[in-house]
């Protein structure tokens, strides 16, 4: 169509406008969403200098940041042109929607420990998170490649059921850098007193028991086992855990590699309704309801304590790390085994920790000084030294096997910090049980299923706590809420509204410019139409 030229010129602003709307507005939204998948350079340019930034998480410890900062100077005196920018998170969760919320601006960390449920999420329509599988293989830059200038472990020298939960749709987008799994801290004191023996091999059942054995009170409402108006016996930190493995102890649905739902069956429920059984009896409570375990396990108000080997050095009367007064803490023999088992021949329990991923950036050099520094993490002088802070174990063979290492694990007992011997011996159980520990799928929406799974046991527990009734009509309307609530896409098709909405709302910069966008696209139809009218007219 042509206009005559007098009118050429208001078109053509308009038109301007929507071009520089479009250009300013589609970056802020989708960050790097139109960047070409990541190609390796020929070299790092020693010439320049790259600033990258690192996002990390630490629970105040000292310790921890402290081998953190060692490994930035360490790792910059190898590369001097390389200059490492840390930023501390207290918890996963920051950090998570920080790098949603920087993704739309296209300013996430080079470098990021975070986990790959989450990353899952990054990854929705865009290529913000580089794919390692080419990266790790590389003769150069690879693990363990020519370029690289520390020794760095090979993609066969990670423990493989580590590496597999860093795979998502095929590839993998992380590499571990820490892991843990759940144990059981007994009061064996306790069980004994009682009259029971622990066996060899931690089962519900045993668990549930003795639980219901420790909740009795004598008329005055004081519990007949530790003598106090308090007692938890069996305290479970993450609930999303335990239904996790107990559903995979019995071999039920949670999800298949795909993203299809299958947590609401009749074996979740039948769980739920022994959980319920046990609850009325005051046998079992959950983080989110009481507190954490350490507390009262320390203060001899819990037999059975669950929580992440990660955890040990807040476990038992001579634990290093302690919320509770000196003077609250109760003296008892301490027990650390894996978590209760419906199979005792066939144990299964969840590996879990931390990952590291790498973001895309327009600059591939930038890419690979920040590969290299995701690589350092691996190597033997941090992950030995990061797993000696707490009940985490090296993801690495080739630091499991070190000399230094095990010499750390022969020492257990030597003190009551380093060598505290309640987190070593919870870092001994996942060394034994690696082979008995999997994983969940990870997809789009994965972490909402995940906080789904925790908050039914959660529910149930706070029902029968408020005396409500809870029925196969309760179990009914509990899934149908779990559905809605976490927005979950039960057949697996596409990306669930759960996934669509962790992405959070859009800036206000880009709401502005989308609302311009739309106005300018109509001037445009109003123009045209005003134009038409009047050459008819």
């Amino acid at each position: 169509m042509k206009f005559p030229c007098k009118h050429r010129r208001g078109v053509s602003a308009a038109l301007l406008l929507l071009l520089l709307l479009s250009a300013v507005f589609l970056p802020g939204c989708h960050g790097s969403r139109n960047r070409s998948a990541f190609l390796l350079p020929e070299s790092l340019d020693a010439s320049r200098q790259f600033n990258i930034t690192f996002w990390a998480k630490n629970d105040t410890n000292k310790v921890q940041t402290a081998i953190y900062e060692k490994a930035i100077r360490d790792f910059e005196a190898l590369y001097p042109n390389i200059t490492v920018t840390m930023r501390l998170y207290t918890d996963y969760g920051r950090i998570y929607n920080d790098v949603i919320t920087n993704i739309a601006t296209d300013t996430t960390p080079n470098v990021c420990i975070t986990y790959p449920d989450h990353i899952a999420t990054y990854l929705t329509g865009s290529d913000v998170v580089v794919p390692l599988d080419d990266l790790m293989i590389d003769s150069r830059f690879g693990l363990g490649g020519s370029e690289v200038r520390f020794d760095a472990p090979t993609k066969d020298e990670i423990v493989p059921e580590f590496l597999q939960e860093c795979s998502i749709g095929g590839q993998i987008y992380a590499l571990p850098y820490m892991r843990s799994t759940e144990a059981c801290y007994i009061n064996k004191t306790f069980v004994e007193k009682l009259g029971y023996t622990l066996p060899d091999v931690l089962t519900w059942d045993f668990v549930w028991e003795v639980s219901d054995a420790a909740a009795k009170k004598d008329a005055d409402g004081t519990y007949l086992l530790n003598g106090q108006k308090v007692m938890i016996p069996f305290l479970y930190k993450s609930t999303d855990n335990m239904m996790i493995q107990m559903l995979a102890q019995k071999g039920a649905g949670y999800s298949d590699p795909s993203g299809k739902i299958e947590i609401f069956n009749d074996t979740t429920k039948s769980l739920l309704q022994t959980i319920a059984d046990h609850v009325r009896k005051g046998s079992f409570s959950t983080f989110k309801i009481s507190s954490y375990p350490a507390n009262f396990l320390n203060a001899g108000q819990c037999v059975f304590a669950v929580d992440s080997t990660a955890g040990s050095t807040w476990m038992g009367s001579k634990a290093p790390l302690l919320d509770i007064s000196a003077d609250k803490v109760v003296d008892f023999e301490t027990v650390v085994m894996p978590i209760p088992q419906f199979d005792p021949s066939h144990p299964r329990m969840i590996s879990q920790g931390p990952s590291v991923c790498l973001f895309n950036k327009q600059d591939r050099q930038e890419v690979i000084a920040s590969w290299l520094f995701l690589q350092y993490l691996l190597s033997n002088e941090v992950q030995i030294a990061y797993a000696e802070t707490e009940g985490y174990v090296p993801v690495t063979q080739k630091a499991q096997q070190s000399t230094e290492y095990q010499d750390y694990l022969a020492r257990i007992g030597e003190d009551g910090d380093t060598h505290y011997d309640i987190k070593i011996l919870a870092s001994q159980l996942l060394l034994a049980h690696t082979e008995e520990t999997f994983v969940t799928p990870v997809f789009n929406g994965s972490t909402s299923l995940r906080d789904a799974a925790g908050q039914m046991i959660e529910n149930v527990t706070k029902s029968i706590r408020r005396k409500e009734t809870v029925n196969d009509a309760y179990y009914e309307k509990l899934f149908s809420d779990m559905v809605s609530l976490y927005h979950l896409n039960l057949d697996g098709t596409g990306a669930s509204a759960s996934s669509r909405q962790e992405l959070g709302p859009l800036p206000k910069t880009s709401v502005v410019l989308l609302t311009s966008l739309a106005v300018a696209w109509m001037l445009i139809a109003v123009y045209f139409f005003w134009k038409k009218s009047k050459k008819k007219g």
